[in-house]
């Protein structure tokens, strides 16, 4: 068999590397639960129609059908791989609501997938962590404040480069280009969105073309959308930039200024208020969200979202919504290809029992049970070659300890990286509690 081709865009990371994952996972399912959110898991299918109800996303869409699909059968027809996991929460909130106590506190860790073009940080599977917090009818503003504080402290708890959030409010954005008699809305937001990838100037012959802005409407925008603040100052210039007195504009930058405030206390230079940040999805309609790595603009935003009240309706019943998305396999990407952060070892096992014959294995087998009673992770060397040879074999794999059986029925347990041997007793030897896993180890860049 010839050596397979890897497929671009679907990563599969080293041991080692996945052990850094499995423990970002785990901390961010702490932090989550801490914080009263809890588990949920949606199916990996939705009807593709209802993926293409909001935003712009139909060229990336994974089409599910069998091999053999009959085509006039429409079971097998009209199917997707979940692009994100706001969508199918949403769907999941309207078939279960008669089951759910609201506000529903939600974290939803799962594959997603996107027919995105491969390049670093951009991949057609990928892990998504997202957190949402959905009520019935009405849904407090203070979860548009407390969403990043769960992050922040999420995060911070990990050996990451520190990031920061920028955020915006749809409310404040719309009122200010109401404010200045502009009337397409959603056509501004679209455009200002990618104000960092075409730039100013093509932004601006944008506005003009697209929605009719003069050449003052389209320069307060890009005033507008320059507006960059960690405390609650953006206010007032805005403010001085509107064209008229707007009651959404007001309510927007109310909304704003809540925000930064609250992070300000539990998190200091954390976030910002950035009024260029429109988030491109069309289900936003409060606070939206970006966050990148600080020294790694260049990879985009690593956590994002916003307030939704529209997504999740049925006739007369509404479910609006605040959520963030962190982006695990595209922040991972830049950990693994910089070499930010690795684990201390690549494998979980902390003792290797040596073998000092093949007739002996059965007990070195009860030795490595005893050990794995008390959670040590063992394994017993998979041959009876030299000791040097198997202290080689766990030096090789990062393992610290090896466990030698004595011929008068004791144990000695050596500390390869010291080289300490001292006696030992299944029923009671632990090690260090920082050798007892793999730990994640920050670069010294």
């Amino acid at each position: 068999m010839s050596r397979p081709t890897p497929l671009s865009g679907f990563p599969e990371w080293l041991p080692r590397e996945r052990i850094v994952e499995q423990q970002v996972l785990d901390r961010l399912r702490r932090t989550f639960e801490l914080w009263g959110f809890a588990p949920l898991e949606t199916r990996s299918v939705e009807p593709l129609d209802q993926l293409l109800r909001k935003g712009e996303i139909d060229k990336e869409v994974y089409v599910l059908r069998r091999l053999q699909a009959d085509p006039d059968d429409a079971g097998d027809s009209g199917l997707a791989l979940h692009y994100d996991l706001t969508v199918p929460f949403a769907r999941y909130v309207l078939e279960r609501s008669g089951h759910l106590q609201f506000p529903v506190k939600r974290y939803q860790i799962q594959r997603c997938w996107r027919g995105e073009r491969p390049q670093e940080g951009r991949y057609r599977e990928f892990t998504q962590a997202d957190i949402d917090v959905v009520g019935a009818g009405e849904l407090p503003f203070h979860y548009e404040a407390e969403l990043p504080l769960v992050v922040f402290d999420a995060l911070s708890a990990l050996p990451l480069p520190p990031v920061r959030m920028m955020v915006n409010n749809r409310k404040l954005s719309q009122g200010f280009f109401r404010s200045l008699g502009l009337e397409d809305l959603a056509g501004v937001l679209r455009i200002v969105d990618k104000l960092d990838k075409i730039g100013p100037d093509a932004v601006a012959d944008a506005l003009r073309a697209e929605t009719g802005a003069g050449d003052s409407q389209a320069k307060a925008v890009l005033e507008f959308a320059s507006i960059r603040s960690e405390d609650a100052s953006f206010a007032d210039r805005v403010r001085g930039l509107a064209g008229s007195d707007d009651p959404l504009l007001t309510e927007g930058i109310d909304e704003l200024v809540r925000v930064v405030e609250a992070a300000r206390e539990h998190a200091p230079g954390m976030l910002v208020a950035d009024l260029r940040i429109a988030r491109g999805l069309d289900y936003y309609t409060g606070t939206v969200y970006e966050t990148e790595l600080l020294g790694h603009a260049d990879l985009g935003s690593v956590c994002s979202g916003g307030r939704y009240d529209n997504l999740a309706s049925s006739g007369s019943d509404v479910y609006p919504g605040v959520g963030l998305s962190i982006g695990v396999t595209r922040l991972l990407s830049r950990v693994f290809s910089r070499s930010l952060v690795t684990a201390s070892r690549g494998v979980p096992t902390c003792v290797v029992v040596a073998l000092p014959d093949e007739s002996r294995r059965a007990e070195c087998d009860r030795v490595a049970a005893a050990l794995r009673r008390r959670g040590i992770p063992v394994e017993v060397a998979p041959t009876a070659a030299k000791y040097g040879k198997q202290i080689r074999y766990a030096d090789r794999r990062g393992i610290p300890f090896v466990w030698f059986p004595q011929d008068d029925g004791g144990h000695e347990v050596r500390d390869i990286r010291s080289g300490e041997q001292v006696p030992a007793d299944p029923a009671s030897w632990a090690p260090p509690p920082s050798d007892l896993m793999p730990v994640l180890e920050a670069s010294a860049e």
